[in-house]
């Protein structure tokens, strides 16, 4: 059996699906690789590092029509997807909320789709979870990034001519990337505060460090699996008004709060940030999905009223060797669970969660 995988649009997209030293296990397991001419050039790793170890270069098409499994990061484009054939399967991070009508092109023509963002939350997959794995880059370079913006020292510094007061930073989601982005400023001499409509969260922010903002009466808002829920009117309103007071004092804050398939959560509205100090910075990782933050535009730095608001569509585009290096070996776990050793066929039991949740109907 045959895997395959072309460049992504790296206009849009650095990252890759194949790293060089996958290839050695990918072999272990009986499979080919073909992947598509200077796939990882822009990283700088050349065709040569991937031939050493064992694949086979070939151009797009060869690499599309030959493989029984095509492993990419994102959606590919149209102009790829309409030369899959009937029995493929297409495996990455599809999107199927905003991708639905050309996946379900996709499964008419009996391409089997899979995509790792739906995996669910139990130990097996773990070592598979795309979303942990790329969101703890994310949360660490929105803290690198923002301090670059910053125009004051971060930790506590005190000398003859006087004392600097550490930065006080908010992270908003304390998810995998909010957590992470708490221990970054942590380790970097920051006051961290925390909020999250899981209560779950409450004892790993504190475990990092940081300090947990409590709305008054919360209820714990996650789902079986382990995401956040939209939260209810109410919550809503008695969150506001304790961002609303603590903001007027925090230098940076970090929004990472995320609802799986739906709109981010516009939690800090415009009225907020006028109250903010000036030079001070919001770093919008929800940016992509509308913004926690009401002023955010994608790929723009906005001054308010010395306020500097960012967020990019691809946070990771900055990171892309370090983040191809963890999704690589996320999609390998799922390979060698979705392929037969000993039949040494792609083999979809639908018996199995991983497989389950993560194919697209």
């Amino acid at each position: 059996m045959i895997i395959g995988s072309i460049s992504e649009n790296i206009k849009l997209e650095k990252r890759v699906a194949i790293t060089p030293d996958l290839i050695k296990k990918y072999k272990s397991l009986g499979l080919d690789i073909y992947l598509s001419k200077d796939y990882a050039s822009h990283l700088g790793v050349n065709d040569n590092l991937y031939e050493i170890e064992g694949a086979s270069i070939l151009n797009s098409d060869e690499v599309l029509s030959k493989s029984d499994a095509i492993l990419q990061m994102n959606m590919p484009e149209d102009v790829n997807l309409n030369k899959l054939k009937k029995n493929q399967i297409l495996i990455g991070v599809l999107n199927p909320y905003s991708n639905e009508k050309k996946l379900k092109e996709l499964i008419s023509k009996n391409i089997n789709c899979f995509s790792l963002e739906l995996l669910p939350r139990i130990t097996r997959a773990q070592s598979m979870d795309i979303l942990s794995s790329q969101a703890n880059l994310a949360g660490y370079k929105a803290v690198v990034d923002s301090f670059a913006y910053f125009q004051k020292a971060i930790p506590m510094m005190m000398t003859a001519a006087g004392t600097i007061s550490a930065a006080k930073v908010l992270v908003v989601g304390a998810g995998v990337a909010g957590l992470q982005a708490i221990a970054t400023a942590k380790r970097m001499g920051a006051i961290v505060f925390a909020t999250d409509v899981r209560l779950a969260s409450k004892e790993q922010v504190e475990s990092l460090g940081g300090k947990f903002l409590t709305v008054e009466g919360a209820e714990n808002l996650e789902t079986e699996g382990g995401y956040a829920k939209e939260a209810s009117e109410d919550f809503k309103k008695k969150q506001e008004e304790l961002l609303k007071e603590t903001l007027k004092k925090i230098d940076i804050v970090i929004c990472t709060a995320l609802i799986p398939g739906k709109k981010a959560p516009l939690i800090i509205k415009k009225d907020m940030i006028d109250e903010m100090p000036s030079g001070s910075v919001i770093y919008d990782l929800a940016a992509s999905q509308g913004g926690n933050s009401e002023l955010t535009k994608v790929d723009e730095i906005v001054d308010a009223n010395g306020v500097k608001i960012m967020g990019e569509t691809n946070i990771l585009n900055k990171l892309p060797v370090s983040a191809s290096n963890l999704y690589a070996k996320n999609i390998f776990n799922f390979i060698n669970n979705l392929f037969s050793k000993e039949k040494k066929i792609f083999e979809i039991n639908t018996e199995d969660e991983i497989i389950e949740k993560t194919m697209v109907k």
